[in-house]
């Protein structure tokens, strides 16, 4: 594996924990704010509000006040990170904001960057 940083091996527990804690969904995902904040949630697939766990991850950091973030990661069976979910990040943290994929072992297979 990639070596990571403590801070994101910190998210991708968070997102693998947010996952684990409902059996089923496809993902969970963490972010951490410029303040060094964590944010972590699942897949909500409630009719009214589909979010996939990232898009839920940066509603709760920018719902808490965050105006930037520093990294992003993503916890899925799934081989890429989709469009959507990458334009969440980078509105919030800009183009350069590392988006970690990792598989469900919590291990990391990629460092998506750029816009």
């Amino acid at each position: 594996m990639t070596d990571i940083t403590s801070e994101d091996r910190k998210i991708i527990t968070l997102a693998r924990s947010a996952r684990a804690r409902r059996q089923g969904v496809p993902e969970g995902a963490a972010v951490r704010d410029g303040a060094g904040r964590t944010y972590a949630a699942s897949t909500v697939t409630l009719d009214s509000l589909p979010l996939s766990a990232l898009q839920a991850a940066v509603a709760m950091a920018v719902s808490s006040g965050a105006t930037s973030l520093e990294a992003a990661a993503v916890v899925s069976e799934a081989d890429t990170v989709t469009d959507a979910d990458l334009a969440a990040v980078r509105e919030l943290g800009g183009p350069a904001t590392p988006v970690l994929l990792a598989g469900p072992d919590g291990q990391l297979r990629a460092t998506i960057t750029g816009s």
